[in-house]
């Protein structure tokens, strides 16, 4: 379909003020030749103060939502005052000020009501996107770059799922074939704010946070791109957090699968849900660094090139709660797994870690409050143990399977560290075990100073 093009997605810190703003500007102007679409989130912080305001108007408390609309107001004004200069501005401040009276009516109508509704709930957070995307829009024109606002929600549609819609493929890639397509032709750069689209009757829908990754993905694979690049405030995907190991190093290209584990396991980087329908096309997703342009950041491909290192990276997640189901009465009978695993769905818990024996399963969960009901629910089945203060340690790497002696390698090195649960095989790509939290530290940087030593410089910056 010649309409080559690339899809730049700017979060949140990338636009978080106006200097950085005009930071995206110039990334956006070094790309002119390779056609770009723009696709931005959000100012930092804005979503959650919206959020905010939307559940102070829900519980009829419309003075402290107005004041937080004001706020905001001021934020947005200041910026683009600092940005676009005075003529450039006296334009703009109506096109602001509408948005703004439109978010305030809606909220005294809420604090009316004195109900919050879901669907209220994306109309108000949806403010964000629709404003910052206004702004970069605006920014453009003023670096004399020919820029043209679209309006996410005529050509994203979706469900009616509000606070995570899904996304309709075919209606979807209809509109943006006809609406960005032709801007993208001759020669201007279409800027829409991500997180949010519409339902085929035109009511607006976001698709859930981190929506801005998701709606990059859905521009790319619907236009085909030949790139999506996902500007952040970190140089892209490291062999673990440098918090824990100063020597961590940048990965320059990783799989889709590794990048999904890594970020399921705790990498805060990109939610990699978010990039299937690229992946699905076969679009290369690069994570860039609107701090460091210069930086050649993480590429991320449905498959990466041979690596000499075992491992891609290590990741680490903590607060984590063993729980040990013991059932000698029932020796594993037909249709106890399955009792288990109903009382986890029906306390909406979900597992990360599962080990099974003759006559008990260890599972591990993210802490949260509603473990005493969920052990009292499992004590009807069998007895019941829980300890927290855990946290699972996940290496990444390809068809680890494969390597024969992989996890002596990896627990030789770990002797005199007392693991509690041990996971391989599952996924082809992770080798995964339990420890106590404190530890954390010392085994992810003595696993790192092993496998890491001798990097392979096509894999590792």
């Amino acid at each position: 379909m010649g309409n080559r093009c690339i899809v730049m997605k700017f979060g949140g810190t990338s636009v978080g003020d106006a200097r950085a703003i005009q930071r995206v500007a110039s990334i956006v102007r070094d790309r002119l030749a390779q056609r770009p679409v723009v696709v931005v989130s959000a100012m930092a912080r804005v979503t959650d103060q919206l959020l905010e305001m939307a559940r102070a108007a829900g519980c009829g408390n419309r003075k402290s939502a107005l004041t937080l609309a004001r706020e905001l107001r001021e934020r947005h004004y200041n910026t683009a005052g600092e940005l676009l200069g005075t003529a450039l501005f006296t334009q703009f401040h109506g096109d602001l000020g509408g948005e703004f009276e439109q978010l305030e009516e809606l909220l005294r109508g809420i604090a009316a009501v004195g109900e919050l509704t879901p669907r209220t709930t994306d109309h108000v957070a949806s403010f964000g996107e629709v404003l910052s995307s206004k702004l970069l829009s605006a920014a453009l024109s003023a670096h004399q770059i020919d820029s043209a606002l679209v309006d996410a929600r005529t050509c994203v549609v979706t469900d009616d799922a509000f606070t995570r819609a899904t996304p309709l493929f075919e209606d979807t890639n209809r509109k943006l074939r006809d609406t960005v397509l032709p801007l993208v032709e001759r020669g201007c750069v279409p800027v829409m704010g991500g997180f949010i689209g519409a339902t085929r009757s035109g009511i607006t829908t976001t698709i859930g946070r981190g929506g801005s990754d998701f709606s990059a993905s859905i521009v790319g694979a619907g236009l085909e791109a030949e790139k999506i690049e996902i500007w952040t405030d970190v140089d892209g995907m490291m062999t673990t957090d440098p918090n824990l190991c100063p020597d961590a190093r940048r990965i320059k290209v990783i799989s889709f699968a590794e990048a999904a584990e890594l970020a399921y396991f705790g990498a805060k980087v990109l939610h990699p849900a978010t990039v299937l329908p690229a992946i699905q096309k076969n679009i290369p997703v690069y994570i860039l660094n609107s701090h460091n342009p210069a930086c050649a950041g993480t590429r991320i491909s449905a498959r990466a090139p041979h690596s000499k290192n075992f491992f891609k990276a290590i990741a680490a997640k903590k607060r984590i709660t063993i729980v040990d189901v013991a059932a000698p009465r029932m020796l594993l009978a037909h249709g106890f797994l399955r009792a288990i695993f109903e009382a986890f769905d029906r306390h909406r818990m979900a597992v990360d870690v599962v080990s099974t024996s003759e006559v008990s399963v260890s599972l591990t969960l993210d802490s949260n409050e509603s473990i005493p009901a969920l052990a009292a629910d499992l004590a009807r089945l069998a007895d019941v143990k829980y300890e927290g203060r855990k946290a699972i340690v996940c290496l990444v790497g390809e068809n680890l399977r494969e390597i024969p002696g992989i996890a002596a390698h990896v627990f030789g090195e770990l002797a005199d560290i007392k693991i509690r649960m041990i996971s391989q095989g599952a996924s082809e790509i992770n080798l995964t075990f339990v420890i106590d939290e404190d530890l954390v530290p010392a085994v992810v940087g003595r696993l790192h100073r092993v496998f890491f030593a001798d990097p392979d410089p096509d894999t590792f910056a």
